[in-house]
Order: structure tokens, then C-alpha cells, then sequence
């Protein structure tokens, strides 16, 4: 199984590109994680929140793996426990299948990209920092693993 993160974003201050670096490392053969990075788009010319939301997801589309299981990150999405994404993770991992995890811009996803979703996951009813959600959905991943494998990372 191949993890996808697309994340609308880039020129990541450092900590976010070693914290993502450490956890994508961590990560067993059989799940990597590869960062897809997406051009924001500019914030000028007066542009509006759903054009600026379209010329992203025309991007987003373009870079989605066609065959993997799309989940788009969202603060409207159902919220899981790391022991429900575990239990999704391993049906993934038996159905071999490839999952595209979807981090929107500043202004979010466009709804027609939510609305396709195969899951609508939300890591937190927060409204958190790009950068974070970058770090923080790496280390849920491997800490999911981690329960697959009967690692002792995770703690319950």
C-alpha cells in the first residue's frame, strides 16, 4: 500500500519538513508515504474564495492517483479515533489498496472534492496550521501502523 499526501502548500518553514520527514522514515515497506506538494493559488487580482477554491482543485485532480482511495481532510469530516484509522488502515493494507490523503489550501477544499470523497476525515474540530496537519497526519499514520504491528508506540 502506497500513502499519498497531497497538501495544498509549500515553502514549509523547517520544523514541518523534519517533522514529516522523521514519521514518513518510520513508516514500515509496506505503507510509505510519499508528499505530494500543490501551488497554492495567488492571493491577488481579486480573485474569489471559489475561484481561488477551483484553481486548486484543478491542481489536486491532476496529482490525485486515480486508483487509490481518496480521503480529503476536512473540519466538517468524521472525526476517528487512532484506533478506528488503524482498523481502516488494515482493510486498506488486505485490500491492497493505495489511499490519497487530501490537505486543502487556506481557503479549503472546494466542495465538489469533498463531495467525491471516498471518506471525509477530520484530524480535529480546530482549525489548525497546514504545516501541522502535514506533521501531525504523518505521525497518525505510523502511529496507525504501529497498532497494526503490535508496536508499543501507541498506548492506549
Amino acid at each position: 500500500m502506497k500513502l499519498w499526501i497531497l497538501a495544498v502548500g509549500n515553502k514549509m518553514p523547517g520544523w514541518v519538513s523534519e517533522a514529516f520527514a522523521e514519521y514518513a522514515k518510520r513508516m514500515p515497506r509496506e505503507a510509505r508515504i510519499e508528499l505530494v506538494e500543490i501551488k497554492p493559488e495567488k492571493r491577488a487580482g481579486g480573485k474569489t474564495v471559489e475561484q481561488m477554491q477551483e484553481a486548486e482543485m484543478a491542481r489536486i485532480q491532476a496529482a490525485l492517483p486515480a486508483a487509490a482511495m481518496h480521503v480529503m481532510l476536512d473540519e466538517r469530516g468524521v472525526e476517528m479515533s487512532t484506533l478506528e484509522l488503524a482498523g481502516s488502515m488494515k482493510s486498506w493494507l488486505q485490500e491492497g489498496r493505495d489511499v490519497a490523503f487530501v490537505i486543502g489550501g487556506a481557503d479549503g477544499l472546494h466542495p465538489e472534492l469533498r463531495q467525491r470523497a471516498g471518506k471525509l476525515w477530520s484530524l480535529s474540530r480546530l482549525t489548525l496550521p497546514h504545516g501541522m496537519v502535514r506533521a501531525l497526519l504523518a505521525e497518525q499514520l505510523y502511529r496507525a501502523m504501529s497498532v497494526i504491528q503490535g508496536h508499543p508506540y501507541h498506548r492506549e
